[in-house]
Protein backbone atom coordinates (compact mmCIF):
# COMPACT_ATOMS: atom_id res chain seq x y z
CA UNK A 1 0.00 0.00 0.00
CA UNK A 2 3.20 2.34 0.59
CA UNK A 3 4.18 1.94 -2.39
CA UNK A 4 1.15 2.34 -4.74
CA UNK A 5 0.58 6.11 -2.46
CA UNK A 6 4.08 6.94 -3.44
CA UNK A 7 3.49 6.42 -6.56
CA UNK A 8 0.00 8.46 -6.99
CA UNK A 9 2.16 11.61 -5.34
CA UNK A 10 4.58 11.80 -8.34
CA UNK A 11 1.70 13.50 -10.77
CA UNK A 12 0.69 15.86 -8.20
CA UNK A 13 4.58 17.09 -7.79
CA UNK A 14 4.73 17.28 -11.49
CA UNK A 15 1.61 18.98 -12.17
CA UNK A 16 2.87 21.73 -9.64
CA UNK A 17 5.99 22.25 -10.46
CA UNK A 18 4.65 22.42 -14.38
CA UNK A 19 2.21 25.35 -13.22
CA UNK A 20 5.30 26.94 -11.14
CA UNK A 21 7.23 27.23 -14.50
CA UNK A 22 3.74 28.54 -16.48
CA UNK A 23 2.94 31.35 -14.02
CA UNK A 24 2.98 34.55 -14.93
CA UNK A 25 6.42 36.35 -14.47
CA UNK A 26 6.72 38.71 -11.66
CA UNK A 27 7.36 42.35 -12.23
CA UNK A 28 11.04 42.26 -11.70
CA UNK A 29 11.31 40.63 -14.72
CA UNK A 30 9.43 42.09 -16.61
CA UNK A 31 12.01 43.19 -19.12
CA UNK A 32 12.18 39.58 -20.37
CA UNK A 33 8.87 39.51 -21.55
CA UNK A 34 8.17 41.21 -25.23
CA UNK A 35 4.66 42.45 -23.76
CA UNK A 36 4.17 46.12 -22.55
CA UNK A 37 4.23 46.07 -18.80
CA UNK A 38 2.62 48.94 -16.66
CA UNK A 39 4.55 49.94 -14.09
CA UNK A 40 2.89 49.91 -10.10
CA UNK A 41 2.64 52.49 -7.52
CA UNK A 42 0.71 55.60 -7.62
CA UNK A 43 2.93 57.25 -10.62
CA UNK A 44 1.52 55.09 -13.27
CA UNK A 45 0.59 56.52 -16.04
CA UNK A 46 -2.75 55.70 -17.34
CA UNK A 47 -1.84 55.01 -20.94
CA UNK A 48 0.73 52.86 -20.42
CA UNK A 49 -0.96 49.65 -21.89
CA UNK A 50 -2.15 51.95 -25.12
CA UNK A 51 0.68 51.17 -27.99
CA UNK A 52 3.79 53.76 -28.67
CA UNK A 53 2.72 56.26 -31.46
CA UNK A 54 5.26 58.21 -33.30
CA UNK A 55 6.10 61.21 -32.21
CA UNK A 56 4.45 64.32 -34.06
CA UNK A 57 7.06 65.45 -36.53
CA UNK A 58 6.65 69.18 -35.70
CA UNK A 59 4.15 69.87 -32.29
CA UNK A 60 4.41 73.68 -31.87
CA UNK A 61 3.35 74.20 -35.62
CA UNK A 62 6.92 76.44 -36.35
CA UNK A 63 8.62 75.67 -39.20
CA UNK A 64 12.09 74.40 -38.95
CA UNK A 65 15.04 75.70 -39.43
CA UNK A 66 16.87 75.25 -42.30
CA UNK A 67 19.99 74.26 -42.72
CA UNK A 68 22.77 76.40 -44.56
CA UNK A 69 23.45 74.42 -48.14
CA UNK A 70 26.37 73.45 -48.13
CA UNK A 71 28.50 74.62 -51.49
CA UNK A 72 29.15 72.03 -53.60
CA UNK A 73 30.50 73.25 -56.91
CA UNK A 74 32.75 76.63 -57.37
CA UNK A 75 29.86 78.72 -58.59
CA UNK A 76 27.46 77.86 -55.98
CA UNK A 77 30.71 78.68 -53.15
CA UNK A 78 31.07 82.34 -55.36
CA UNK A 79 27.31 83.11 -54.52
CA UNK A 80 27.34 82.08 -51.51
CA UNK A 81 30.77 85.40 -50.83
CA UNK A 82 28.95 87.64 -52.77
CA UNK A 83 25.88 87.33 -51.30
CA UNK A 84 27.06 87.02 -47.70
CA UNK A 85 29.23 90.12 -48.53
CA UNK A 86 25.96 91.99 -49.95
CA UNK A 87 24.00 91.86 -46.51
CA UNK A 88 26.92 92.05 -44.56
CA UNK A 89 27.46 94.25 -41.50
CA UNK A 90 30.25 96.54 -43.30
CA UNK A 91 29.39 99.15 -45.71
CA UNK A 92 32.87 99.04 -47.08
CA UNK A 93 31.95 95.14 -48.37
CA UNK A 94 28.53 95.64 -49.18
CA UNK A 95 29.87 98.37 -51.86
CA UNK A 96 32.55 96.32 -53.30
CA UNK A 97 30.58 93.10 -53.47
CA UNK A 98 27.36 95.09 -54.97
CA UNK A 99 29.95 96.38 -57.61
CA UNK A 100 31.66 93.56 -58.68
CA UNK A 101 28.37 92.36 -59.77
CA UNK A 102 28.88 94.36 -63.10
CA UNK A 103 31.11 91.32 -64.09
CA UNK A 104 28.03 89.22 -64.06
CA UNK A 105 25.59 90.85 -66.37
CA UNK A 106 22.10 89.25 -67.69
CA UNK A 107 21.96 87.41 -64.79
CA UNK A 108 18.61 87.76 -62.68
CA UNK A 109 20.07 87.56 -59.46
CA UNK A 110 22.79 89.81 -60.35
CA UNK A 111 20.36 92.27 -61.24
CA UNK A 112 18.57 92.13 -58.18
CA UNK A 113 20.96 92.22 -55.36
CA UNK A 114 22.34 95.72 -57.00
CA UNK A 115 18.81 97.05 -57.13
CA UNK A 116 17.94 96.51 -53.61
CA UNK A 117 21.40 98.08 -52.55
CA UNK A 118 20.20 101.34 -54.31
CA UNK A 119 18.35 101.11 -50.71
CA UNK A 120 20.62 100.77 -48.49
CA UNK A 121 21.40 102.89 -45.31
CA UNK A 122 25.00 103.79 -46.73
CA UNK A 123 25.71 106.15 -49.59
CA UNK A 124 28.93 104.47 -50.91
CA UNK A 125 26.63 101.03 -51.24
CA UNK A 126 24.00 102.67 -53.07
CA UNK A 127 26.52 104.49 -55.32
CA UNK A 128 28.54 101.62 -55.96
CA UNK A 129 24.49 99.79 -56.83
CA UNK A 130 24.08 102.62 -59.34
CA UNK A 131 27.32 102.21 -61.01
CA UNK A 132 27.24 98.25 -61.28
CA UNK A 133 23.57 98.62 -62.62
CA UNK A 134 25.20 101.02 -65.69
CA UNK A 135 28.62 98.30 -66.05
CA UNK A 136 26.08 95.46 -66.62
CA UNK A 137 23.42 97.88 -68.91
CA UNK A 138 20.25 96.61 -66.87
CA UNK A 139 17.94 98.52 -69.12
CA UNK A 140 15.46 97.05 -66.90
CA UNK A 141 16.86 99.34 -64.08
CA UNK A 142 16.63 102.41 -65.88
CA UNK A 143 13.48 103.57 -63.72
CA UNK A 144 15.05 102.76 -60.27
CA UNK A 145 18.13 104.36 -61.54
CA UNK A 146 16.13 107.73 -62.06
CA UNK A 147 14.91 107.78 -59.15
CA UNK A 148 18.53 107.55 -57.51
CA UNK A 149 19.12 110.80 -58.97
CA UNK A 150 16.90 112.24 -56.56
CA UNK A 151 19.57 110.91 -53.71
CA UNK A 152 20.36 113.03 -50.85
CA UNK A 153 24.16 112.56 -51.79
CA UNK A 154 25.69 113.58 -54.39
CA UNK A 155 28.53 110.41 -55.14
CA UNK A 156 24.97 108.54 -55.67
CA UNK A 157 23.36 111.00 -58.13
CA UNK A 158 26.27 111.25 -60.18
CA UNK A 159 26.87 107.22 -59.79
CA UNK A 160 22.96 106.76 -60.73
CA UNK A 161 23.55 110.02 -63.75
CA UNK A 162 26.85 107.97 -65.06
CA UNK A 163 25.09 104.50 -65.66
CA UNK A 164 21.85 106.40 -67.50
CA UNK A 165 24.22 108.05 -69.95
CA UNK A 166 26.17 104.24 -70.47
CA UNK A 167 22.38 103.62 -71.15
CA UNK A 168 22.24 106.47 -73.57
CA UNK A 169 18.84 108.05 -71.60
CA UNK A 170 18.99 111.63 -71.39
CA UNK A 171 17.25 111.92 -68.27
CA UNK A 172 21.69 111.91 -67.37
CA UNK A 173 21.71 115.17 -69.05
CA UNK A 174 19.73 116.99 -66.63
CA UNK A 175 22.96 115.68 -63.57
CA UNK A 176 26.06 116.91 -65.84
CA UNK A 177 23.75 120.36 -66.61
CA UNK A 178 23.72 121.07 -63.06
CA UNK A 179 27.25 120.10 -62.73
CA UNK A 180 28.20 122.47 -65.45
CA UNK A 181 25.92 125.55 -64.38
CA UNK A 182 24.73 124.86 -60.72
CA UNK A 183 21.13 123.95 -61.32
CA UNK A 184 19.12 121.94 -63.39
CA UNK A 185 16.64 122.53 -65.85
CA UNK A 186 13.78 121.86 -64.12
CA UNK A 187 15.21 124.34 -61.45
CA UNK A 188 16.09 121.96 -58.60
CA UNK A 189 19.33 120.42 -57.76
CA UNK A 190 20.67 117.80 -55.11
CA UNK A 191 23.89 118.51 -55.85
CA UNK A 192 23.98 121.89 -56.37
CA UNK A 193 22.30 122.19 -52.74
CA UNK A 194 26.14 121.55 -52.12
CA UNK A 195 28.83 124.57 -53.57
CA UNK A 196 31.51 123.50 -51.75
CA UNK A 197 31.85 120.02 -53.08
CA UNK A 198 31.19 121.41 -57.13
CA UNK A 199 34.09 124.42 -56.89
CA UNK A 200 36.41 121.76 -54.45
CA UNK A 201 38.05 119.59 -57.25
CA UNK A 202 39.57 117.24 -54.82
CA UNK A 203 36.10 116.72 -53.24
CA UNK A 204 34.80 116.26 -57.04
CA UNK A 205 37.71 113.52 -57.97
CA UNK A 206 37.02 111.91 -54.80
CA UNK A 207 33.09 111.42 -55.80
CA UNK A 208 34.95 110.13 -59.30
CA UNK A 209 36.66 107.40 -57.51
CA UNK A 210 33.66 106.24 -55.03
CA UNK A 211 31.41 106.14 -57.99
CA UNK A 212 33.43 103.93 -59.77
CA UNK A 213 34.03 106.26 -62.44
CA UNK A 214 37.26 107.14 -61.87
CA UNK A 215 40.58 105.78 -62.73
CA UNK A 216 40.70 102.80 -61.23
CA UNK A 217 36.79 101.74 -61.48
CA UNK A 218 37.13 98.33 -59.88
CA UNK A 219 38.27 96.34 -56.53
CA UNK A 220 36.55 98.70 -53.94
CA UNK A 221 34.68 102.36 -53.22
CA UNK A 222 36.32 105.04 -51.85
CA UNK A 223 39.83 105.86 -49.84
CA UNK A 224 40.49 102.06 -49.85
CA UNK A 225 41.57 102.51 -53.70
CA UNK A 226 42.56 105.98 -53.04
CA UNK A 227 45.07 105.34 -50.10
CA UNK A 228 46.87 102.25 -52.37
CA UNK A 229 47.50 104.43 -55.39
CA UNK A 230 49.24 107.36 -53.43
CA UNK A 231 51.61 104.71 -52.20
CA UNK A 232 52.43 103.25 -55.30
CA UNK A 233 52.52 105.50 -58.10
CA UNK A 234 52.94 102.76 -60.90
CA UNK A 235 49.74 100.64 -59.50
CA UNK A 236 47.36 102.61 -61.79
CA UNK A 237 49.16 102.20 -64.65
CA UNK A 238 49.66 98.60 -64.48
CA UNK A 239 45.82 98.41 -63.28
CA UNK A 240 44.98 100.08 -66.11
CA UNK A 241 47.07 97.92 -68.98
CA UNK A 242 45.59 94.77 -67.41
CA UNK A 243 42.23 96.23 -68.30
CA UNK A 244 42.84 97.35 -71.48
CA UNK A 245 44.16 93.51 -72.10
CA UNK A 246 40.24 92.61 -71.57
CA UNK A 247 39.94 93.60 -75.15
CA UNK A 248 42.78 91.67 -77.09
CA UNK A 249 41.68 88.77 -78.65
CA UNK A 250 45.27 87.09 -78.39
CA UNK A 251 45.20 84.05 -76.02
CA UNK A 252 48.88 85.49 -74.95
CA UNK A 253 46.85 88.36 -73.22
CA UNK A 254 45.09 85.50 -71.06
CA UNK A 255 48.49 84.21 -69.68
CA UNK A 256 49.79 87.61 -69.01
CA UNK A 257 46.98 88.69 -66.94
CA UNK A 258 46.79 85.24 -64.71
CA UNK A 259 50.37 86.04 -64.03
CA UNK A 260 49.13 89.63 -63.26
CA UNK A 261 46.84 88.20 -59.94
CA UNK A 262 50.16 87.42 -58.44
CA UNK A 263 51.21 90.92 -58.59
CA UNK A 264 52.61 92.54 -55.55
CA UNK A 265 49.72 95.47 -55.40
CA UNK A 266 46.22 94.86 -54.81
CA UNK A 267 44.95 97.21 -57.21
CA UNK A 268 46.74 95.26 -59.78
CA UNK A 269 45.54 91.48 -59.27
CA UNK A 270 42.00 92.89 -58.53
CA UNK A 271 42.31 94.64 -61.80
CA UNK A 272 43.88 91.31 -63.52
CA UNK A 273 41.11 89.06 -62.19
CA UNK A 274 38.16 91.61 -63.73
CA UNK A 275 40.08 91.48 -67.12
CA UNK A 276 39.78 88.00 -67.09
CA UNK A 277 36.60 87.74 -66.11
CA UNK A 278 35.68 90.13 -69.07
CA UNK A 279 37.67 88.24 -71.41
CA UNK A 280 35.16 85.37 -71.34
CA UNK A 281 37.78 82.81 -71.50
CA UNK A 282 37.06 79.61 -69.13
CA UNK A 283 40.54 77.95 -69.80
CA UNK A 284 40.98 80.77 -67.05
CA UNK A 285 38.79 79.43 -64.23
CA UNK A 286 41.46 77.40 -62.67
CA UNK A 287 43.56 80.32 -61.83
CA UNK A 288 40.52 82.50 -60.71
CA UNK A 289 38.99 80.06 -58.31
CA UNK A 290 42.24 79.82 -56.55
CA UNK A 291 41.74 83.72 -55.34
CA UNK A 292 38.25 83.04 -54.00
CA UNK A 293 40.05 82.17 -50.37
CA UNK A 294 42.25 85.90 -50.55
CA UNK A 295 42.04 87.23 -47.37
CA UNK A 296 41.64 90.67 -48.68
CA UNK A 297 37.95 90.98 -49.63
CA UNK A 298 38.19 93.11 -52.68
CA UNK A 299 40.31 90.25 -54.40
CA UNK A 300 37.99 87.69 -52.65
CA UNK A 301 35.02 89.28 -54.26
CA UNK A 302 36.04 89.85 -57.52
CA UNK A 303 37.04 86.44 -58.08
CA UNK A 304 33.82 84.99 -56.86
CA UNK A 305 32.11 87.48 -59.38
CA UNK A 306 34.84 86.01 -62.09
CA UNK A 307 33.91 82.59 -61.10
CA UNK A 308 30.05 82.44 -61.80
CA UNK A 309 30.57 84.43 -64.80
CA UNK A 310 33.15 82.32 -66.69
CA UNK A 311 31.21 79.25 -65.45
CA UNK A 312 28.13 80.63 -67.43
CA UNK A 313 30.10 80.68 -70.61
CA UNK A 314 31.83 77.53 -69.73
CA UNK A 315 28.03 75.46 -69.48
CA UNK A 316 26.97 77.94 -72.72
CA UNK A 317 29.77 76.67 -74.77
CA UNK A 318 29.27 73.06 -73.97
CA UNK A 319 25.90 73.08 -74.92
CA UNK A 320 26.43 74.78 -78.36
CA UNK A 321 29.57 72.26 -78.46
CA UNK A 322 27.74 69.29 -79.94
CA UNK A 323 25.29 71.31 -82.39
CA UNK A 324 28.16 72.57 -83.89
CA UNK A 325 29.71 69.00 -84.06
CA UNK A 326 26.88 67.55 -85.81
CA UNK A 327 27.05 70.07 -88.38
CA UNK A 328 30.41 69.23 -89.29
CA UNK A 329 31.17 66.42 -92.46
Amino acid sequence: MYTNLKLTRIPTIVLVVCCLLLAPLPAAFAWQSNAPQQPAGPSARPDANKPALPAPSNPSGQTKPTLAKVPKTPKEQAWQIIEGACIGDKAGDRATAILVLSLIPNDVKSTRLAEKALNDEKPEVRAAAAAALGNMTSRASIPKLRAAMEDQDPSVVLAAAHSLDLMHDSSAYEVYYEVLNGERKTGKGLIASQASILHDPKKMGELGFEEGIGFVPFAGIGWGAIKAIRKDDSSPVRAAAAKVLARDPDPAATKALAEATGDDSWIVRAAALEALAKRGDPSALPTVEQYMSDEKNAIKFTAAAAVIHLTAIKVADKRKRPGLNHKQP
